[in-house]
């Protein structure tokens, strides 16, 4: 039987619906009513996550995971009705969706594992030294504690992996914290679905219901009254560096400051050193631009920025890459975009990008109503350098060449990167000697460096980071992929001279 939504929030274990109703707008299939926020709802959430915060926050690791895996298997009870209505809603493959499914539940299972073993609390004993000449020493003992209740923003782009049970709502849950998810306007079907696996779980566990709260809809003024309710201690946050700028700002302004979350934006440069790009230029721009339209370029990981070296007898070898680049590009037909309103902001940056004095476009097409052409343009370093506009993240099938005449140049480019996500240097074993002055540039620049590979696949795993420094993301020391992350709604407590019954049972 299809999923058909019944379009309201889930507060607290029921379905509650609003006066105010949205409409979806899906790529493809029926659209269907929906409650709109509003901070009534948010408040009711709140509530009841921190009547809810007791119980779980003392809830056995084991217990926890449990939870974490009974949703993941209700999740892939759901999976063909899932599959069908986040296809509808965002355009995306089946093949996307059931490849994100996976993922999903792969991270909820990863975490039960994790806490399971006790690795997310790391744990210290400093025992007593009574006869410790001149002063005694106390008994220490440190562990992390959850910090409460955590706002969690679905993500446009991951309508699973990022959204109602995604990284941050498994970190958060793992941690034992309760979870408010703001669902996403573009696909709130598929936040529903989920949000009723979550749901079938907390009753087959008998976990409170105030653990787990999904609010569709609403303008921004609904997550500005998340992230600013006295209740919620942590955000985490998946989506634009606008967006996300405004709610990292309020969440500083708070009476109570609270840390923010958030993965705003990143172009992921590729640097091509001189002995890569001669020995397999073609394999590599063939790859870039795989990259580049995997998921019409719609991943925060799409390495928009590719450093070329054009000096030096390079320029031949530099033009064959734009060569190969430009012709691979051109046969990827137009894709659907996730939303209307992504496409018309990624035609806008073509334009915009085209428009910029000493940019020099080698590929753009006209792109239908929600699609997405690949596009390609070429500058010099020295342009990049003197525009800071060039930095900025086009969310899209959108690549930039940028050629440099030497290493020297190479590297004032790369100091004067923002932050990133990634770094990717294509290197062979003659470039080792610039690799090496490189790399401390590059690992003072992103959360993740790669060598020789494409950015656009993100482990889910221990040793993964996905995060960077601002604008990449506001915390550069978190990751919001890998068991890692589950220490953002961790904080350190330090019991000394605790009697043994009180301290917490982990």
């Amino acid at each position: 039987m299809p999923f058909t939504p019944n379009g309201n929030h889930l507060i607290a274990g029921t379905w509650v619906s609003a006066p105010d109703r949205f409409t979806s707008r899906p790529a493809h299939g029926p659209s269907h009513s929906y409650s709109v926020g509003r901070a009534a709802d948010v408040a009711a959430a709140a509530e009841a996550a921190e009547a809810a915060f007791a119980s779980y926050s003392a809830l056995p690791a084991a217990a926890r995971a449990d939870f974490l895996d009974t949703i993941a298997a209700e999740i892939e009870a759901r999976a063909a009705e899932i599959t069908e209505i986040g296809t509808q809603e965002t355009g995306l493959p089946a093949a996307r969706l059931e490849g994100e499914r996976g993922r999903t539940t792969g991270q909820l299972r990863l975490f039960a594992s994790h806490i399971r073993a006790g690795a997310h609390l790391d744990a210290r004993h400093d025992p007593a030294l009574p006869d410790r000449a001149p002063l005694p020493r106390p008994d220490l003992r440190l562990m992390q504690r959850p910090v409460g209740p955590v706002a969690v923003f679905g993500a446009s782009n991951f309508p699973l992996a990022f959204s109602v049970a995604g990284g941050d709502t498994a970190a958060a849950l793992a941690a034992g914290c309760p979870v408010i998810v703001k669902g996403h306007s573009a696909h709130p079907g598929t936040g529903e679905i989920v949000a009723e696996a979550v749901l079938a779980a907390l009753t087959a566990c008998g976990i409170a219901p105030g653990v787990f709260s999904l609010i569709q809809g609403g303008d921004r003024s609904v997550g500005a009254a998340l992230v600013q309710h006295p209740r919620i201690k942590a955000v985490g946050f998946t989506g634009s560096l606008t967006g996300g700028r405004a709610l990292f700002d309020l969440c500083a302004a708070r009476p109570e400051p609270i840390p923010f979350f958030g993965e705003l934006g990143s172009v992921n440069p590729m640097v091509v050193l001189p002995g890569a790009l001669h020995a397999r230029g073609a394999e590599i721009a063939t790859g870039w631009a795989a990259s580049l339209t995997l998921g019409a370029g719609q991943f925060c990981t799409n390495p928009g920025l590719a450093l070329l070296p054009a000096g030096a007898g390079a320029e031949a070898e530099a033009e064959a890459f734009a060569a190969t680049t430009r012709t691979a590009l051109a046969q990827t037909g137009a894709q659907v975009m996730l939303t209307e309103g992504i496409a018309a902001a990624y035609r806008h940056e073509q334009q915009h990008l085209a428009a910029i004095e000493g940019v020099e476009c080698l590929l753009q097409a006209e792109n239908p109503p929600r699609q997405a052409r690949p596009a390609l343009y070429r500058t010099s370093a020295r342009q990049w350098l003197e525009n800071p506009a060039l930095q900025e993240e086009v969310f899209g099938p959108l690549g930039l060449i940028v050629t440099c005449e030497d290493a020297a140049e190479r590297l004032a480019v790369a100091c004067a990167l923002q932050g990133q996500l990634t770094c990717t240097l294509q290197m062979e074993e003659s470039d080792l000697p610039e690799a090496r002055a490189l790399m401390p540039v590059l690992e003072r620049k992103a959360g993740r460096v790669l060598a020789n590979g494409f950015p656009t696949g993100v482990e889910v795993c221990d040793a993964m980071v996905h995060g960077g420094p601002y604008p990449a993301s506001t915390n550069f020391g978190a990751t919001s992929v890998g068991t890692l992350s589950i220490r953002r709604f961790l904080r350190p407590v330090c019991y000394q001279d605790i009697p043994a019954a009180l301290l917490p049972q982990a």
